[in-house]
């Protein structure tokens, strides 16, 4: 192991040139009280740790963070990159460090154990993973699905259940626990078999469970007919009973792959601060288990190294991976994970990527569960109370704010191609969306994103200097008050001047336009602009112009997650994984979905009021015509012959709608 201690050029502890090896290692990042911050693995030492030590502009940012808290680096090396995935995988472990991946695993999840080591082995459903000599199944995505599965494998295999304190009590008194009384459990207790018999009945159960050999069906159906056939009725009832239950189990779960497929899936979907990991464990070609977790990233770790650590904590606590494994992206180090999983397993386990096929399919099935869960999880963290208190509070200190921000409003630009520009403002109130209060904007005329947000800001500061002083070409839209995207009255309806000049949807009564616009007019104690510096740089030039004083203002930069101030020259940096950074991207986020919705329904609007008044244009041409050209100026752009391109549009009707397109731009007839 070798250590370079501050000292050297560059940040303080940069390594000479030439003193970090280029062999396979695992290397540690250490602060001043030695605390382990980061741990990595590398195949050439030297190639990885340069690039930390690159000049820190070019660092990302919180790597850059990273590197400057650290006041020393070290290196072990090691003999190959399997050694050295273990080597990480143990250091994470050991130190816990602050800017690795850090999981939040679903330990909660419900198994079946069959209690193995025991003298009359039983079958408990269970959420410790640590009994002693236990073989697991599951997890189980309930306790209830667990439960049932047992309910249902007793009829099969009726092993005993009970307590062992109560197994011991049948054994000394020779009375049959309550279990062995109802015949439900035919453990030694019972008197009906032998410890050496119950054991060949649990060998059974066990190894049931871990084929699930479809063939039990023809066997009970046979030793059902053959017992009708000698007339031994009781036993023929008790095979028809064993035969429900087996054929209801491999009813529970429907098949997905072919019966002798047994593979892990993993379905990932993370963002800038988080990810949520989906796990389907398939057996006998069906899902047999389901386990779910969370992840915050404090470095933003590309998703091939994400697979890299999720694989790592699925399999580091000695669970048994099967032959095949399926992920989303297969890591740099796919290899070295697979001789990893390989001396887990036993045997030889294929990491492989799915791209089509029935694989896939379950992949992007996982996928989608990853991403309910994601949603799920960043929706909990901020709907709590002490939560967005905490929140608040943060935000508060790291802006250097007088209050916390108890009503943040967040304005984004979207449009296509420079057409269609729009934008929005979403309205957040004690940390929770404000749906009501969410505000559209249609800009006609703008040169780019940070005049249409000058132009945006303008138009809304204006309210709170004087309601008489309105007046801009840009059209305020009010929100639809439920939680749905549907367009609000006034994005349809014609816009209309009132005596302050204000643009009101027309028909709109005069007490409904003062209460717009006093709800328009309610102070914001935070304005969040989504972009970095140039956008703040607008909107401080916006707030400015307009007079109003007291009101906070930064944005967002989505790329790295920084938070930039109209007056600082570097962006604040929030801890990754804090209440504070949630709620920015959460506001953000919602913005940007607001925004996005109503430019699609604008253009939506415009492509169908344009080609409904085209002869021979049905719906299903329209569609088609919609998705081939995506907007009606790059349908007006294109050639007949372009035109009859599309599936569906003929010549004749090519050349319809093309000349349509161009009447509008033909001169006038003198």
């Amino acid at each position: 192991m070798n250590t370079v201690l501050p000292g050297t050029e560059g940040v303080p502890y940069r390594p000479k040139k030439g003193e970090i090896p280029t062999s396979p290692g695992v290397y540690r990042f250490r602060d001043a009280d030695r605390r382990v911050l980061y741990v990595g693995k590398a195949k050439n030492l030297r190639a990885r740790l340069s690039n930390y030590f690159a000049p820190l502009r070019t660092l990302h940012e919180r790597t850059r963070r990273m590197v400057t808290t650290a006041a020393s680096v070290e290196w072990t090396v090691v003999a190959n990159e399997v050694e050295a995935l273990q080597l990480e995988f143990t250091w994470i472990n050991e130190f816990d460090p602050p800017f690795n991946v850090q999981f939040k695993d679903d330990k909660s999840y419900p198994y079946l154990a069959v209690t193995l080591a025991d003298e009359a082995p039983r079958a408990v459903v269970t959420r410790n993973r640590n009994i002693r000599g236990a073989r697991y199944f599951g997890p189980y995505p309930k306790v209830w699905a667990v439960n049932e599965t047992l309910e249902i494998l007793l009829k099969l295999f009726p092993i005993r259940t009970c307590k062992d304190s109560d197994y011991r009590r049948a054994m000394a008194s020779g009375k049959p626990c309550f279990a062995g009384q109802i015949g439900r459990c035919f453990g030694p207790c019972s008197g009906v078999v032998t410890i050496e018999e119950h054991r060949e009945n649990v060998d059974r159960f066990v190894s049931f469970m871990q084929n699930q050999d479809r063939r039990i069906l023809g066997e009970l159906t046979q030793r059902m007919r053959s017992a009708a056939a000698v007339q031994d009725y009781e036993a023929a009832a008790r095979f028809r009973d064993r035969l429900q239950a087996a054929t209801s189990f491999f009813e529970k779960s429907a098949v997905v792959l072919g019966e002798k497929v047994d593979i892990d899936v993993f379905g990932i979907d993370h963002d800038e601060l988080a990810a949520a990991v989906q796990l389907f464990i398939v057996r006998g070609g069906r899902i047999r288990g389901v386990r779910s977790w969370t992840v915050d990233k404090e470095l933003d770790v590309p998703l091939g190294d994400l697979v890299d650590s999720v694989v790592q904590n699925a399999y580091g606590d000695g669970e048994k991976p099967p032959a095949e494994v399926v992920v989303p992206e297969l890591p740099d180090d796919a290899e070295a994970l697979e001789t990893w999983l390989g001396t887990i397993a036993g045997r030889k386990v294929r990491l492989r990527a799915a791209q089509r096929g029935d694989k896939a399919a379950l992949l992007a099935t996982a996928t989608q569960n990853a991403k309910q869960t994601l949603m799920l999880y960043k929706t909990r963290r901020s709907a709590d109370f002490t939560t967005r208190s905490r929140a608040l509070e943060d935000i508060q200190e790291a802006l250097g704010m007088a209050d916390a921000p108890l009503r943040i409003e967040c304005y984004d630009i979207s449009h296509l191609s420079g057409t269609n520009i729009v934008a929005s403002m979403v309205v957040f109130e004690d940390g929770l969306p404000r749906k009501d209060e969410y505000r559209r904007f249609t800009i006609p005329n703008s040169t780019d994103d940070t005049d249409s947000l000058h132009q945006v800001l303008t138009r809304r500061l204006a309210y709170l200097r004087s309601p008489d002083s309105i007046g801009s070409p840009i059209e305020a839209e009010t929100a639809s008050t439920t939680a749905q995207d549907a367009p609000a009255a006034s994005s349809t309806a014609p816009a209309t001047s009132t005596a302050d000049g204000a643009d009101v949807p027309e028909g709109e009564t005069d007490a409904a336009a003062s209460e717009r616009r006093k709800k328009f007019a309610y102070r914001p104690n935070l304005l969040i602009v989504d972009g970095g510096q140039p956008q703040v740089a607008a909107a401080a030039r916006a707030l400015e112009e307009s007079g109003v004083e007291g009101i906070y203002l930064c944005g967002i930069a989505k790329r790295l997650e920084e938070i930039w101030t109209p007056d600082g020259d570097y962006p604040v940096i929030l801890p990754r994984n804090s209440d504070a950074l949630f709620l920015f991207q959460r506001v953000r986020d919602e913005a940007h979905r607001f925004a996005i919705t109503h430019q699609r329904q604008r253009r939506k609007r415009d492509i169908g009021s344009v080609l409904s008044e085209i002869p021979g244009l049905g719906p299903s041409r329209v569609k088609e015509l919609l998705r081939h050209f995506g907007s009606v100026k790059q349908l007006r752009a294109a050639s007949e012959t372009d035109i009859s391109e599309v599936k569906g549009i003929g010549p004749l009707l090519a050349a319809t709608v093309h000349r349509t397109l161009h009447a509008d731009r033909a001169p006038a007839p003198r």
